[in-house]
């Protein structure tokens, strides 16, 4: 279609200087200036890392279980645990690190306003001493700006944000599939930028993305050729294989909450959350926020205005999880899709994890 002008061959928005260490000077935003950081999604990827939440039907997690208790489906084949480590509170052997997102491209100045509210008082908690350590990201029309290393100090990061000023979008819902694209279009390369930048930190990330979302671009009215689906097929493996390599479970939370839950528009990504297996399935709504999200391992909130509360209960992943590892088979194409299920050997638990990924030959 004319107006998708989202390409794999990315310019991407920021590059993100090396990470100095967690707590030894004040955090700082800097600009990005333009780099091409994309990140690779060839050579041999046999091993598939999983980062695991198990919780039992009241939704608190559960601790302390062993390899056992956990089976690998990969297209329901049964796959043998190579590797497993459960991790207890933030060790150092399995660092996390929680990445804030502030979206100021795909939501309005209000909006901007309350998250700014919100975020300083998750930060401001306990004294401003935080359980791990933050990196805090704006993402603006005027560019992406990222502190430099992650603190715990959650007092410094409240007055860093202070300091700057968040933009704002020109193009909004009341410019048509066209202002659509172009935030779409910024989206999907800032996401992919971070997502490169991270890929080359140890450990897992959880990434809040503070945003109702950028645009589906998908429905009746959206037609797309054949080069289009191609490419939008390439950027799903693209994004899907990184944010795996990377360790990133993403989130979002819809700061609109309550004013957008129960409609159409809060469901609709719903449609797209089946993994796409080849390219002419694929629609730009599989890049959507939201369904990366849910296949990513993450959550999803979208009906409560306590922002505060939604960032507590994304963080709280980050206390208890399970990690582990199985080997893949020689694919028999490039890009093949395999849906993953964990089943766990414990009455009334749920295991949450990634919901598949693409094997390379």
């Amino acid at each position: 279609m004319a107006c998708f002008f989202f390409r794999l061959s990315l310019v991407v928005l920021l590059t993100l200087s090396a990470v100095a260490g967690q707590n030894n000077a004040p955090p700082q935003l800097q600009p990005r200036p333009t780099s091409p950081a994309v990140p690779s999604t060839t050579g041999t990827d046999r091993q598939i890392t999983l980062d695991v939440q198990v919780t039992d039907k009241s939704g608190a997690t559960i601790r302390g279980l062993q390899k056992q208790d956990f089976t690998v489906l990969d297209d329901k084949q049964i796959k043998p645990i190579q590797s497993f480590h459960a991790v207890d509170g933030n060790s150092s052997d399995a660092p996390v690190e929680i990445v804030l997102v502030m979206d100021a491209v795909n939501a309005s100045f209000d909006v901007v306003t309350y998250e700014r509210s919100q975020l300083k008082k998750f930060l401001l908690q306990n004294g401003g001493k935080l359980a791990q350590p933050v990196s805090l990201v704006v993402f603006s029309d005027n560019g992406t700006k990222m502190q430099e290393g992650s603190s715990r100090d959650g007092n410094a990061l409240a007055s860093l944000y202070d300091q700057y000023e968040t933009g704002l979008r020109f193009l909004n819902r009341s410019q048509g599939v066209y202002g659509a694209a172009e935030r779409f279009d910024m989206s999907i390369k800032t996401l992919m930028s971070l997502v490169s930048y991270e890929e080359k930190q140890p450990g897992r990330k959880l990434m809040i993305w503070f945003s109702p979302g950028w645009p589906l671009l998908s429905g009746p009215n959206i037609q797309l050729s054949n080069k289009d689906e191609h490419e939008i097929f390439n950027s799903i493996v693209a994004a899907s294989t990184g944010l795996r390599q990377a360790r990133i479970t993403l989130y979002s939370i819809d700061p609109k909450g309550p004013e957008e839950a129960g409609s159409i528009r809060a469901s609709y990504y719903e449609e797209f959350l089946k993994g796409i297996t080849s390219a002419s399935q694929a629609w730009p709504a599989n890049l959507g926020l939201q369904v990366l999200v849910v296949q990513s391992g993450g959550r999803v909130f979208n009906s409560s205005n306590d922002l505060t509360s939604a960032i507590g209960n994304c963080v709280s992943d980050a206390n208890a999880f399970y990690t582990l590892s199985f080997n893949t088979d020689k694919p028999d194409h490039a890009d093949e899709y395999h849906a993953l299920q964990i089943k766990i050997d414990k009455p009334g638990a749920t295991a949450r994890t990634r919901t598949g990924y693409y094997a390379e030959p």
